[in-house]
């Protein structure tokens, strides 16, 4: 097996943050920072909002990892330096679409399995077994 074949083996296991997730997809064309939280904020409807701090530590983080990539710099300006994804980065972020993928088909498929079993169950069993679960809750004030 050659080196990059580990490298590859090994990031593959890596669960990504969701911060990484958004700023590599915000980054298939060429973006800075203040463009990736509100392009973060669009993709989620407002649901995720990167702080700066968390933007600039996964950037960096990101930089060292060789997922992403300066693409321009202005010097007069932090808020001008753009950043791209790399190849890399594109192979990471397809990995995490696939293990993410097979989360919500793992998660969709146990669901539909125990929804399955329980209607299984005549009326009368499902009934009992709802008042059971009432009687077991109890709230005291």
């Amino acid at each position: 097996m050659e080196v990059w074949e580990v490298v590859v083996l090994a990031e593959k296991q890596m669960v990504m943050t969701e911060a990484f997730y958004y700023i590599l997809l915000s980054l298939n064309t060429p973006n800075h920072g203040y463009g990736i939280i509100q392009n973060t904020i669009e993709l989620t409807d407002g649901r995720l909002e990167l702080g700066a701090g968390t933007l600039y530590g996964a950037i960096n983080t990101l930089l060292d990892r060789g997922w992403i990539r300066l693409y321009s710099e202005d010097k007069q300006s932090r808020k001008k330096k753009q950043y791209l994804i790399t190849e890399q980065g594109v192979l990471a972020l397809e990995q995490e679409i696939e293990r993410l993928e097979e989360l919500l088909e793992n998660g969709r498929r146990v669901i539909n399995e125990g929804c399955a079993k329980s209607e299984g169950t005549n009326a009368g069993e499902r009934k009992e077994k709802e008042e059971a679960a009432d009687e077991e809750v109890q709230v005291v004030f």
